[in-house]
């Protein structure tokens, strides 16, 4: 694989034109323990790769680093997360901003936690996040569960638990085979919830997968393009470019190669509209990161 081809092009999508260091530290850590694998015969498909990649970047809020739950929700956040067990504010209010008493409240009792504290022992923590004794007790680290929030277990986890089906029993294969291509129902191996946005993700970096495929770079790739920059969006260079590029220089084009007045005066509207987007960027009012959710 060409790396830097990879990194080009997922930083245009899913990331969406700039990408941070740590989330290029993240994908290295994937992409090191997939060749790993892939030298010892146990993975093949760059479907799953891809898979991973997007489940990785929505599971972690496109950081691409292991992630500890955040439980710490107003009451009103509360209702909306569990409705059925904080169907009021009355029910809610005790368990606003105090997470290690929501954990137990939510997580007690269950997924095979039995002591009083096990709920937020055993919170959400990994790049897929794991959660409850019984799921940590699966990766061998029901003694040790804070080690789901380091990089090399969570790697671990993420790769065990989606080629093994360890998470809900089912696994990578049962979507990407020599006959399906379920980027949607792949979402079953973790969840439920946001398949078609993941798919999106999914689409982006098998697309940055299979650019990365060719030993010789891409002619439009540069190490610039792949380079990780630490800075807001409207500062990255790689943004700027882009924003300048579609409404300068082409949106001043399109006025003045334009004869007919109507379709010149669309076409000056569309630079307005640019220009507010353009506007909203660079003042930090909007910034780009990664796709809404759905």
């Amino acid at each position: 694989m060409n790396r830097e081809t990879f990194f080009a092009y997922a930083k245009r999508a899913p990331f969406g034109v700039s990408m941070k260091q740590s989330q290029k530290d993240g994908m290295i850590a994937i992409l090191d323990e997939w060749d790993r694998r892939q030298s010892t015969g146990k993975v093949l498909d760059n479907r799953w790769l891809a898979y991973m990649l997007a489940i990785t970047f929505h599971e972690t809020g496109a950081t691409m680093q292991p992630v500890t739950e955040n439980l710490n929700y107003s009451a009103e956040r509360l209702m909306q997360v569990w409705p059925k067990r904080f169907p009021d504010l009355a029910s809610a209010k005790p368990y606003a901003r105090n997470p290690r008493k929501l954990a137990n409240k939510v997580y007690g009792g269950r997924m095979g936690n039995k002591a009083p504290d096990d709920g937020w022992r055993y919170r959400g923590r990994g790049l897929p996040q794991i959660t409850g004794h019984d799921n940590y007790a699966k990766f061998g680290i029901a003694d040790a569960p804070e080690k789901a929030a380091e990089m090399e277990t969570a790697i671990r986890i993420l790769f065990d638990g989606m080629i093994g089906g360890l998470f809900t029993g089912k696994k990578l294969a049962d979507y990407f085979n020599q006959v399906a291509n379920d980027a949607v129902g792949a979402r079953a191996i973790i969840s439920t919830d946001k398949a078609p946005l993941i798919a999106g993700y999914y689409r982006s970096f098998l697309d940055a997968l299979e650019a990365a495929r060719s030993p010789v770079k891409v002619a439009d790739v540069t190490p610039e393009a792949a380079k990780a920059d630490d800075v807001p969006a409207s500062q990255s260079g790689t943004a700027l470019t882009t924003v300048g590029g579609l409404f300068g220089s082409a949106g001043l084009s399109a006025v003045l190669g334009v004869n007919n007045p109507y379709a010149a005066g669309i076409a000056a509207l569309l630079i307005v509209v640019g220009s507010v987007a353009a506007f909203m960027f660079f003042t930090g009012r909007w910034s780009v990161n990664r796709a809404p959710a759905r």
